[in-house]
């Protein structure tokens, strides 16, 4: 306690200024809800990891413990365990990419990485430009290193580039300098667009000549349905962009293993970095990792996963054009999401306790926002649920949606709102 204000925590002055950017994530806050089995959780990106069969799992496990236990136990490197840097450049050459496995850095989750490479170049106050919206982990980070996160808006084809040009000369004329673009190209999280090929290119040239690096963050990529995307960003130039990998989409979240793609000299600052926060990611995890991709048929696991979020992304697609016609919404070609725009008037976040008494839950837009956007726009994810369930989420959401519409109509008749029911005939411009 201190003679200005009287605290539960007696360290509260104690505590470092960048402290103040760390708060629970909206998105964690659901998690105690949705966990919930009478609740229908359309927010967490949760992998559905029953696909991979039980016995292959038994089968990895006893072999790292019989096989390999004292190396399993014991510290490694603090780039990363070399067998498994070699399979990442294999599983990278599928999106374009050529690196050598001296090129990575393992981490412990992708998450792990985006903080290390905001502890390396971010200062309080320097501009960070994001896509509008964006990753709410990713958020979490750069408010935690009290970076100056400006969004840009994009379309149904991902960033538009003449906003990122003015973005970066709005940040330039305030002699702000900008360390990076974070981007999701594949199915992103949360809008579930995919940047298109030519955009890329644009991105990747208006970067170059302003001298800003990129960081390319790829959880979902190999996660497509009807086709590939675009190769990846660092597939076209590995100057200039860092490049982040998961597992966690394509094998477990609970290993924790992901990985960093840099240039030379960046790579040795995010080694000396990855020692300095965990002296090595696990070798347990990494080598569980390794002997599934070495002995299983994994890029078939990985077209097993593909038709299972499809099957459950066209059932969340059915289910919203059946229970709430004309409500825009994107129409993602792979990955865990998609991004729903309410009738005019609503908010998602005040919306939500609502929501939860009618046994469902979603993740406010506002969660994916560095400012207070986000109000009039929802994600579903449809990765997890059944399709079963995801169509029964989607009722009990839709029920909740109209009766918010009729009671604004009912105490604001002057107010102009547009009926749920009514056809689009086009997407809005933008996402934001």
């Amino acid at each position: 306690m201190s003679g200005s204000h009287i605290s539960l925590d007696p360290w509260f002055d104690s505590y470092a200024d960048r402290s103040s950017g760390l708060s629970a994530s909206e998105v964690r806050s659901l998690f105690a809800v949705a966990s919930r089995p009478e609740v229908v959780s359309l927010a967490g990106g949760m992998p559905y990891v029953r696909a991979i069969p039980d016995t292959l799992m038994k089968q990895t496990l006893n072999r790292v413990i019989d096989e390999r236990g004292p190396e399993a136990l014991q510290y490694g490197s603090g780039q990363g365990h070399p067998e498994l840097r070699e399979q990442i450049v294999d599983i990278m050459a599928l999106e374009g990419i050529r690196a050598r496995p001296d090129d990575i850095v393992v981490t412990t989750g992708s998450q792990h990485g985006l903080d290390l490479i905001a502890r390396l170049f971010v200062n309080p106050g320097d501009v960070v430009i994001a896509e509008a919206p964006s990753y709410v982990g990713a958020m979490g980070v750069f408010r935690s290193y009290e970076a100056d996160v400006r969004h840009v808006e994009m379309d149904e084809d991902g960033i538009i580039p003449e906003r990122l040009t003015e973005a970066i000369s709005a940040a330039r004329a305030e002699g702000k300098p900008i360390k990076m673009i974070y981007l999701i190209p594949n199915f992103h999280n949360p809008a579930g667009v995919t940047l298109s090929g030519a955009r890329r290119m644009e991105i990747i040239d208006i970067a170059q000549s302003e001298g800003i690096l990129i960081v390319e963050d790829n959880p979902y990529g190999l996660l497509w349905f009807d086709h590939a995307p675009p190769p990846a960003m660092r597939a076209a130039s590995d100057e200039g962009i860092i490049y982040l990998g998961s597992f966690s989409k394509t094998f477990g979240p609970g290993l924790r293993v992901g990985w960093v793609v840099a240039p030379h000299g960046i790579r040795e600052k995010l080694v000396l970095a990855n020692e300095a926060a965990v002296l090595s990611p696990s070798s347990f995890s990494q080598l569980v990792v390794t002997e599934y991709f070495q002995h299983s048929d994994w890029v078939a696991q990985i077209d097993t996963f593909r038709g299972v979020y499809q099957e459950r992304r066209d059932a969340m697609v059915a289910a919203l054009a059946h229970e709430l016609p004309g409500v825009h919404h994107t129409m993602p070609t792979g990955g865990f999401y998609l991004w729903l725009t309410l009738p005019a008037g609503l908010d998602s976040k005040e919306m939500l306790p609502r929501a939860v008494t009618e046994l469902v839950a979603y993740t406010p837009g506002t969660a994916f926002y560095a400012d207070d956007r986000g109000t009039e726009n929802l994600r579903l994810a449809f990765c997890y649920p059944t399709p079963e369930d995801i169509k029964e989420g989607v009722s009990r959401l839709a029920k909740v949606i109209r009766e918010e519409v009729e009671l604004i109509e009912t105490f604001e008749p002057s107010r102009d709102t547009s009926p749920i029911d009514t056809h689009v005939e086009s997407p809005p411009p933008n996402l934001s």
